[in-house]
């Protein structure tokens, strides 16, 4: 089938290609995956039982390892899905078995403004609906594990409230005596809805409608619980580490847990099938294993450790994406997720756009909603040169500090000269690196064999994959580090609050060597949105520090993050319908 993602939306491609997609059980032999490893949801997709695969396999590493990040992108995004996407359709041109891991889709930007990340024009995941509203459920499990937990929570201090210890007693009850200033967890919705970002809950006259006191939402991507669900190993390991969380604080300053609670057993309840991945394909019908969320400006942004266990483990080559640019979410991978599956990246593709590179190198503000200005798309090259010699080289550098030389692809747009082409290839050679020019929204794996034939060569290099600090150092000498190394800035400073914490998690033996998961825009490798390129003389200001000690990390926040983003003035769900005659949904992007 020809289709024109110059004349068609995505989701009319998404719908065209799906007449000829691969049923799914063909897609999982080819991918190895044996009979009874599979759990079909219909015809189009499935779950892998990750036990079963890792019983028969015994979970070993046999495929290249690559992962997909990208600079600093605009508010549009750069294509780092569907340059994912792209990746396996031309290593699939080639004749290479490989699998895809990426991250489920979230309400959130799926109804606001950037859309489903299913990846675009002829570098999708399909079935296209599904993915986007909600698959086989692990996002609605996470949600209602967290907040089962909130629900935990609030009645135990209601019953508190209302009873004495005797009472409490004939119900094999302790008093825990939470601190209802100090409520760490919040609800949770997979939406982008200010209006719950601070709430008060349990109002109403008498005793019976639940414990008084100021709540909150945090969009479902941010919950420790999704946390745990990407960087469990299995699920007594996922046991473990939701009842490790840490809900609340005594009024003498000792944490609750959910174990304290009793609540863990049932909300690792709702995630037993959340825990196994959900097996889809590309529209040249490749295999990709869809798990946990995105977010890796307020969350870890990574799909799970156990879909990369699973496709390391059946096929050649797999391709990962970490959300956002190289500083949050490839920083992540690197010190987080790697340390967590043990897996090693083989090759590292760093993604760019002209239209990025211009903003970094001073061209106006790229707003959604809004036309592009000129510079970016008639040719100027003293912008693109500008931010290549900042933003890109920078990332480069990220990279390189890992032990690992990146494939640089520049995803191509149809406005992009072949002089500016001309000019990145130039730069990113001259810093030795591996360029590709890929096609792939526009051709699909035809458009991305270049980008495969590179990076099939790069993982063929030796690398000397490392960490950036060892857990052993103390957690502010390892912030600093990162601030240092990684953002460019100059140091860290502290709101007193943030100080304190970080002085007691440095004195707990039980959170002293945690990784750090660092809370900031997306939007610039500094703490401040609008510092484009490569800012210099910055210091990384640190309002709080979070505690996830279930998923496994410490949570320096810095800058106007909110862990429940707003709904803009134009969101998708405005062009988001369904077609009454045959159910189908249209629209979706």
């Amino acid at each position: 089938m020809k289709l024109d993602p110059t004349k068609l939306k995505d989701w009319q491609i998404a719908e065209a290609a799906e007449t000829e997609m691969r049923p799914i059980a063909e897609v999982a032999r080819d991918l190895g995956v044996a009979d009874g490893e599979l759990i079909p949801y219909g015809n189009s997709y499935a779950k892998i039982d990750a036990h079963a695969v890792f019983a028969r396999t015994g979970g070993k590493q046999k495929a290249k390892y690559i992962d997909v990040t990208a600079i600093t992108p605009t508010p549009l995004g750069e294509g780092k899905t569907t340059t994912t996407v792209g990746l396996l359709e031309g290593l699939g041109r080639l004749g290479k078995a490989c699998c895809g891991t990426l991250r489920q889709p979230s309400g959130g930007p799926t109804f606001n403004i950037k859309g489903g990340a299913a990846g675009g024009g002829l570098a999708q995941v399909i079935p296209l609906t599904p993915l986007s509203l909600g698959l086989t459920g692990d996002f609605d499990a996470v949600e209602k594990a967290n907040n089962l937990c909130m629900v935990a929570i609030n009645s135990r201090m209601q019953h508190e409230r209302n009873h004495d210890d005797a009472w409490l007693a004939t119900k094999k009850l302790t008093r825990l005596d939470i601190d209802p200033a100090r409520v760490q967890f919040k609800w949770a919705l997979d939406f982008c809805a200010q209006g719950l970002r601070q709430i008060r809950i349990g109002l109403g006259a008498g005793t019976l409608n639940g414990f008084e006191m100021d709540s909150g939402f945090y969009i479902t991507v941010a919950s420790e619980v999704m946390a745990i669900l990407a960087v469990a190993s299995d699920l007594a390991d996922l046991r473990k580490r939701i009842g490790r969380i840490i809900v609340a604080y005594t009024k003498q300053g000792k944490p609750v847990t959910a174990d304290d609670l009793e609540v863990a057993g049932a909300m690792t309840a709702w995630l037993v099938r959340a825990l196994n991945p959900t097996l889809m394909q590309t529209i040249e019908g490749q295999p990709v294993l869809v798990h946990a969320g995105p977010f890796a400006n307020i969350a870890i942004g990574q799909n799970s450790v156990i879909a990369d266990r699973v496709a390391c483990a059946l096929t050649d080559y797999v391709v990962t994406e970490s959300g956002f640019a190289a500083d949050m979410g490839f920083e992540k991978f690197w010190n987080i997720k790697c340390r967590c599956s043990g897996l090693k990246p083989d090759a590292v593709v760093l993604v760019a756009t002209i239209r990025a590179l211009k903003r970094h190198g001073g061209a106006p503000d790229v707003k959604p909603g809004t036309p592009l200005d000129p510079a970016y798309t008639q040719e100027n090259l003293p912008l693109l040169e500008a931010g290549c010699r900042t933003n890109l080289l920078a990332h480069i550098d990220i990279i390189r500090k890992s032990g690992i030389r990146p494939v640089v692809c520049l995803n191509h747009f149809y406005t992009d000269t072949d002089a500016e082409v001309a000019l990145v290839k130039q730069i990113v050679e001259e810093a030795g690196c591996r360029f590709a020019l890929s096609k792939h929204w526009e051709k699909g794996g035809e458009g991305a064999e270049e980008l495969a034939r590179q990076v099939i060569a790069a993982c063929e290099e030796p690398n000397d994959f490392h960490f950036l600090c060892d857990v052993a150092e103390p957690l502010s000498a390892r912030l600093e580090k990162q601030v240092k190394e990684v953002y460019g800035g100059d140091g860290v400073d502290y709101e007193p609050a943030a100080l304190e914490k970080m002085r007691a998690f440095e004195a707990n033996p039980e959170t002293a060597h945690l990784p750090i998961c660092v809370a900031k825009t997306q939007y610039s490798l500094s703490d401040d949105a609008t510092k484009i390129g490569r800012p210099t003389g910055w210091r990384l200001k640190v309002q709080d520090i979070l505690i996830y000690q279930g998923a496994g990390f410490i949570v320096p926040v810095s800058g106007k993050i909110m862990l429940m983003p707003g709904t803009s003035a134009n969101p998708a769900y405005r062009r988001i319908d369904v077609d009454v005659e045959t159910g189908k949904v249209k629209g979706l992007f």
